[in-house]
C-alpha cells in the first residue's frame, strides 16, 4: 500500500470494490445510530485534505450543511473515522432535478494517519462549513545511549 493509499483510503477504478460491505454498514449502525447508513440507504465519502506542520496533523473537510451535532469524530492514535448525516431540507422527487450533485444523506471517511498522535490534545472545529480537526503529533521516542560501569571485584 502506497503512502497516499495510507492517507486517503484504498483507490480503486472498480466502482463495486468501493461500496460498503453490509457487514460493515451493520457495525456503523449499531454505533452511532442515526448518523449512519439506513438499509438500502448508501454511505457518502467526504473530500479531505491531511498535512502537516511542525507540532500537529492536520484534517480538512467541507462539509457544509452539515450541524456539529450531526458530526462524530473517532480517533485512536494511528487513525481517525469522521461520520456525519447532511439532511436536505427539501423533499423533492427525482424527476423535478436537473442536476443533483450535491450528496444528501450519511457519509464517513476513515484516516490513517503518517504518525502517531496525542488523542487527547486533539482539538476539532467547524467554521464556515470547514471541519477542521488538529492533532498533536506525539513526540518521537528518542535513543537513549547509557554508559556501561564496571565493577571490578
Amino acid at each position: 500500500m502506497s503512502f497516499l493509499e495510507k492517507i486517503i483510503g484504498p483507490i480503486s477504478r472498480n466502482k463495486e470494490e468501493n461500496k460498503i460491505m453490509p457487514e460493515q454498514k451493520e457495525t456503523s449502525k449499531n454505533n452511532l445510530g442515526s448518523l449512519s447508513a439506513q438499509a438500502g440507504e448508501t454511505e457518502g465519502q467526504l473530500s479531505i485534505d491531511v498535512f502537516q506542520t511542525p507540532s500537529d496533523i492536520v484534517i480538512k473537510s467541507t462539509i457544509a450543511g452539515v450541524k456539529p451535532e450531526n458530526l462524530d469524530i473517532a480517533i485512536t492514535n494511528d487513525m481517525v473515522t469522521i461520520r456525519g448525516r447532511r439532511e436536505s431540507d427539501e423533499s423533492l422527487e427525482k424527476d423535478d432535478y436537473f442536476y443533483q450533485e450535491c450528496y444528501w444523506g450519511p457519509f464517513s471517511r476513515s484516516i490513517i494517519l503518517p504518525a502517531d498522535v496525542q488523542t487527547e490534545k486533539s482539538l476539532a472545529t467547524l467554521k464556515n462549513g470547514v471541519l477542521t480537526i488538529k492533532l498533536p503529533k506525539s513526540e518521537k521516542i528518542k535513543t537513549k545511549k547509557i554508559e556501561i560501569k564496571h565493577h571490578e571485584e
